[in-house]
């Protein structure tokens, strides 16, 4: 039997992707946007290779030949899981490729905020330093890593390593979860003891928004928060609101609710020197996009073989 492969985003995943081991007909497209293109694309595919296409009921209900969504990441929610159960289609994800490219992206952000190094850097392009009466200023506040305490939501393995990293930084941990394991603290210990607070959570109706104006009140007026898990986790305006009042001290985000913001966000419009917003490239190193690839087709090859791995229920 051949099967009937299209990538629709492959260039989302900047990796060699292999050929999988067993006969097969191979299309990709570096990218797919409206639900007729899928539709079209997918006709008569058994397996999809997706990033961030949106998989909705609708689409999937005209494509009956479909067995396999491969998606080429972690968080599968751009995928009807419902809807693909009840068709019988397979869904499998990645897992623990990021181990460390996004905790180098945390931590990268901690010392940029914490540090102030971005507004520092622009304001000596401005001129600043330029027109000053000493040798240095002290326009943005800074703070030391060693000796804050971090704040961790979702203590997995993502949470686990910037854990270890933050450890070895001189920083005090303080990790919640909703699964219960030794050493938890609760929600509210992290926002009120929390220095930096980073987020390692899926979205889902649970955590949506679970960062609002109520949780940004309790935090320190110079607490930091980082976002690299996704964007509808954090009421934006909100946070917004909260950083021009000085209610928390900065922010470091890789997400956005809507991705791309093709019609703006207010978290990249805003022109804020205690804000930094990066486009969803904390996955990204060229390693990890390596490692993915591989996993990625070796979830295609596994499925194939009768052993899927990676299945997301």
């Amino acid at each position: 039997m051949t099967h009937k492969i299209v990538f629709l985003d492959r260039e989302s995943v900047d990796a060699n992707v292999r050929r999988p081991n067993f006969p097969h007909d191979y299309v990709e497209y570096q990218s797919t946007w409206t639900p007729d293109e899928i539709v079209e694309r997918l006709k008569d595919a058994d397996i999809a290779l997706i990033n961030k296409v949106p998989m909705r009921a609708e689409v999937l209900k005209q494509l009956p030949k479909l067995k396999l969504i491969a998606v080429a990441a972690t968080g599968t929610d751009v995928v009807d899981k419902v809807q693909a159960k009840a068709q019988g289609i397979t869904v499998s994800n990645i897992r623990g490729y990021a181990f460390n490219t996004v905790p180098e992206h945390v931590i990268a952000l901690i010392f940029a905020l914490r540090r102030s190094i971005v507004p520092y850097a622009n304001s000596v392009k401005r001129g600043d330093w330029n027109k000053s009466q000493q040798f240095c200023y002290f326009d943005y506040p800074i703070y030391d890593i060693a000796g804050s305490t971090l704040g961790i939501i979702g203590y997995g393995a993502l949470g686990k390593s910037i854990g270890k990293r933050a450890e070895a930084l001189g920083m005090k941990v303080l990790p919640y979860d909703v699964f219960p394991q030794d050493g938890l603290v609760d929600f509210e210990t992290v926002l009120t003891q929390s220095d930096v607070i980073t987020i390692h959570v899926p979205l889902t109706p649970d955590t949506k928004n679970m960062f609002g104006a109520e949780q940004f009140k309790k935090m320190k007026n110079s607490a930091i928060l980082i976002n690299t898990a996704r964007g509808g986790l954090v009421d934006e305006a909100a946070l917004i609101e909260a950083l021009k009042a000085g209610e928390i001290g900065g922010a470091g985000f890789d997400v956005v609710a809507q991705e791309p913001p093709k019609d703006g966000n207010i978290l990249c419009d805003a022109d804020l020197p205690n804000l930094i917003v990066t486009p969803h490239v904390a996955w990204a190193s060229k390693e990890a996009m390596q490692i993915l690839a591989d996993q990625l087709i070796d979830n295609v090859e596994n499925f194939v073989a009768g052993k899927p791995s990676n299945v997301v229920e």
